[in-house]
């Protein structure tokens, strides 16, 4: 059974950085693609960043290009995002996400078939 746990989430002021980390365990996770979305209040969930399961090619949503990075350490199974400059519309639950399929890229249109229970990020003006 796979499982993902999210942790680093917090409540921050406009331009402050926080880092979420997700360990995953109950597969070899160096195999799969993994992936962080977010859902704000009222809003659908949207995807952040991916990464390949190689950590050789991500992809992010436009709106945090240049500011989030996502980063995986295979020998830890952890998957990472680090958040700078944040601003208050990056308010949302945000959810760790593994590819069901193995050699995928972290893409949008990925298949993620396991999340994690979500991690909250306040950033507040």
């Amino acid at each position: 059974q796979v499982q993902l746990v999210e942790s680093g989430g917090g409540s921050v002021q406009t331009g402050d950085s926080l880092r979420l980390s997700c360990a995953a365990s109950g597969r070899t996770f160096s195999h799969y693609a993994m992936a962080w979305f977010r859902q704000a209040p009222g809003k659908e969930r949207e995807f952040v960043a991916g990464i390949s399961w190689g950590g050789v090619r991500t992809n992010y949503l436009d709106s945090v290009k240049g500011r989030f990075t996502i980063s995986r350490d295979n020998a830890k199974s952890t998957v990472y995002l680090q958040m700078n400059s944040l601003k208050p519309e990056d308010t949302a639950v945000y959810y760790c996400a593994a590819a069901g399929d193995k050699f995928t890229d972290g893409r949008f249109d990925t298949p993620y078939d396991y999340w994690g229970q979500g991690t909250q990020v306040t950033v507040s003006s």
